[in-house]
């Protein structure tokens, strides 16, 4: 059964920064795709960044510059790291996998960021 485990959320001031891991409980490579999203209250969970299988990151248009996605295959673990955080980057942060067939999702982990 895959497993993705987060870690690394919490309480920063805006400007600070934190960094995500998420831990997979297989190959990341036996996925076409991993990534982050996020969600807050009332709204849709919504994509933050992806890394591809053959190593191409694709970022939503709030977070390029500042975020950054990247991959460590001997740890399977997929990192986000987080720059220049604001207020409005406030949610749980999700990590997720795609194979051909299904989709995966870790339990979330909250990342505030207070002015």
């Amino acid at each position: 059964q895959v497993q993705l485990v987060e870690s690394g959320g919490g309480l920063v001031q805006a400007g600070e920064s934190l960094r995500l891991s998420c831990a997979a409980s297989g190959s990341i490579f036996s996925y076409i795709t991993m990534g982050w999203h996020r969600q807050v209250p009332g709204k849709q969970r919504e994509l933050v960044a992806t890394i591809l299988n053959g190593g191409g990151t694709i970022y939503a248009d709030s977070v390029k510059g500042r975020f950054t996605i990247s991959r460590d295959s001997a740890k399977n673990t997929v990192y986000l790291q987080m720059n220049s955080l604001k207020p409005e980057d406030t949610a749980v942060y999700y990590c997720s996998a795609r194979t051909v067939l299904d989709s995966y999702w870790g339990q979330g982990t909250q990342v505030t960021v207070s002015s």
